[in-house]
């Protein structure tokens, strides 16, 4: 039965005309736009085993990852808003240019769930240990330092971005396809630099001097690098970026679901399990209604004029 609810689910995108909500008796999938292993796919499967609690029903968990989480952010836009799918992503995919969507049209925001530092590291490959030193040695050998990121859109690439541009920096960007792969090299030496999340695995290969943390991207420095400057310290507070995820949903689904689904997810949040997952993994709670969260979204495309639905 599961199986046969399923292959419904993928081919409903076919049909002309969507069928309406189910609500909160409707079985949910929630994607995951990244691959296995990492944190947001950690955080989202506590999250969906939360909300089958809440919902009364398993609640089903599948990674489609590939460009930045735009594969499955793209698969959400043409999907039907028929209370079945979810998808757990930063927001940044709905930044990449271009889009073969509208990202306020055909993708609708649900619920914020966690908000997570970036880490800008050099590898045992970077002759220098501070960003100052890094910024100096990219001017004198320009094109040669490599600087890793999740892919192409994400946060980190943006980062990556906006600091090339601020300082006026060659450096050759290296995409990846998530963070496992892009962590592995780095100890490898494959690379000189990277922007990735914050996380406990980052945090202890810093603390063991295998990455060499240079700058972070946050609102302050964090408790567990307290020598660590962020980027709007160091002169580039356009760099100074941190990576929101949260749920979203087809474009047309209904407010009156949005705001159901949203208070199912506010309420699995408060989970000792949950949160103390993400305590582990130095990221912060988002909390908040379908509002602050659609304004989030309107703030990182900004857009502010072309959100209100």
């Amino acid at each position: 039965m599961i199986a046969t609810r399923r292959r419904v689910v993928l081919g409903c995108a076919a049909l002309v005309a969507a069928p309406a909500v189910r609500g909160a008796d409707a079985p949910l999938r929630i994607v995951v736009a990244y691959p296995t292993g990492g944190v947001s796919d950690e955080i989202a499967r506590l999250l969906a085993e939360r909300l089958a609690i809440e919902r009364g029903q398993p609640v089903m968990v599948e990674n489609r990852p590939g460009n930045g989480g735009g594969i499955a952010m793209e698969m959400l836009a043409r999907a039907p808003a028929d209370g079945r799918l979810l998808v757990f992503s930063a927001l940044s995919p709905l930044t990449m240019h271009p889009l073969r969507y509208d990202p306020l049209r055909d993708i609708a925001p649900v619920a914020a769930v966690m908000a997570t530092a970036t880490l800008v590291a050099g590898t045992s490959a970077l002759p220098a240990e501070s960003f100052a030193q890094m910024v100096a040695l990219a001017r004198a050998q320009p094109g040669t330092l490599r600087w890793a990121t999740t892919g192409v859109g994400t946060t980190g690439h943006r980062v990556f971005e906006a600091i090339a541009s601020a300082l006026a920096l060659q450096m050759v960007h290296i995409p990846y396809k998530g963070g496992g792969q892009s962590l592995v090299d780095a100890l490898g030496g494959q690379f000189e630099l990277m922007s990735t999340n914050v996380a406990a695995t980052q945090l202890r290969l810093v603390a063991q001097q295998r990455l060499k943390a240079l700058a972070v991207g946050a609102p302050r420095r964090l408790p567990a690098l307290p020598a660590v400057p962020t980027l709007a310290e160091l002169g580039v507070p356009q760099a100074n970026l941190v990576s929101r995820f949260g749920l979203f949903a087809p474009g047309a689904a209904p407010r009156p679901w949005r705001d159901e689904v949203n208070a199912q997810v506010q309420r699995a949040l408060r989970s000792p399990v949950l949160q103390a997952r993400l305590r582990a993994g130095h990221n912060e709670t988002a909390v908040g209604g379908v509002d602050p969260f659609e304004a989030a979204v309107c703030a990182e495309l900004a857009r502010p004029a072309g959100c209100h639905r």
